[in-house]
């Protein structure tokens, strides 16, 4: 069985994290903004930090998520996306572990399948505890 990374620094509510979302760039923090809240949505045991520049979304203190802002486009991310089930194809990347979906201005994915995978990363992490 893997080791699950944990971040002890994990709170209820990070301030910094609004001020970060807020200092965004207006299309891009409109989306990076609206896909956190649907990680804090997951539920009442979603924790949070700022970890390496950009919000994290935790269960309890282990890492299911996250959001980043580039200059074109905003990364919805997956600490252990490797392993999620992916029906639509929204997923990027080939490391070991992460995964993200890339979202540009304008051309919005399916929201529904996005939304799945939150979800599925959420109940994932939450399995693993």
């Amino acid at each position: 069985m893997n080791c699950l990374l944990r971040f002890p620094g994990a709170v209820e509510r990070d301030s910094t994290i609004d001020a970060w979302l807020k200092r965004q760039p207006a299309e891009l923090g409109a989306i990076a903004r609206k896909w956190f809240k649907q990680f804090r949505d997951c539920g009442d045991d979603v924790r949070e930090l700022m970890h390496d520049g950009c919000p994290v979304a935790c269960v309890e203190d282990v890492p299911f998520g996250y959001v980043n802002v580039f200059k074109a486009h905003v990364n919805v991310g997956f600490f252990l996306g490797a392993e999620l089930k992916d029906a639509t194809g929204l997923l990027e990347g080939n490391g070991k572990q992460m995964r993200h979906v890339k979202l540009k201005p304008g051309s919005e994915p399916d929201s529904a399948a996005l939304l799945a995978l939150i979800e599925a990363a959420y109940t994932d992490v939450k399995a693993r505890l």
